[in-house]
């Protein structure tokens, strides 16, 4: 091993809204604000960061001429109740599959809510 991933940091136009959106959907706290960076989770464990980028064109999901750059698997035990929070939040629908759905954020991030059982049987 070379080194530990300490945090995934995403680009985006308002990183306290999109730190907000991310910190209900995970229950990480939010750990640090400094100007437009925000970090949520706990020292010491992986983090989520947000920094402004106010020219940030958001992927489109599956269109390759906005390729998704990169996506989170969030595990859940109840894609249903899960579906209606992250909506309620400002979640996008975009594509489901037989084990999973996929999602954008607030900021148009593609991100997947996943069925707890389809990790265990992969």
């Amino acid at each position: 091993m070379i080194g530990r991933l300490s945090t995934v940091v995403l680009d985006c136009p308002d990183p306290h809204a999109l730190a907000a959106f991310y910190s209900e959907l995970l229950g990480m706290p939010i750990t640090r604000v400094d100007g437009d960076w925000i970090d949520i989770g706990e020292r010491g464990a992986t983090q989520v960061s947000f920094q402004h980028a106010p020219d940030h064109v958001p992927p489109r999901w599956p269109d390759p001429a906005y390729p998704q750059q990169l996506h989170l698997d969030v595990e859940v035990e109840d894609i249903a109740a899960a579906e209606e929070r992250v909506l309620a939040l400002g979640a996008t629908k975009v594509g489901e599959g037989r084990d999973f759905r996929v999602y954008t954020d607030p900021a148009g991030h593609p991100f997947c809510l996943v069925f707890e059982s389809s990790l265990a049987a992969g």
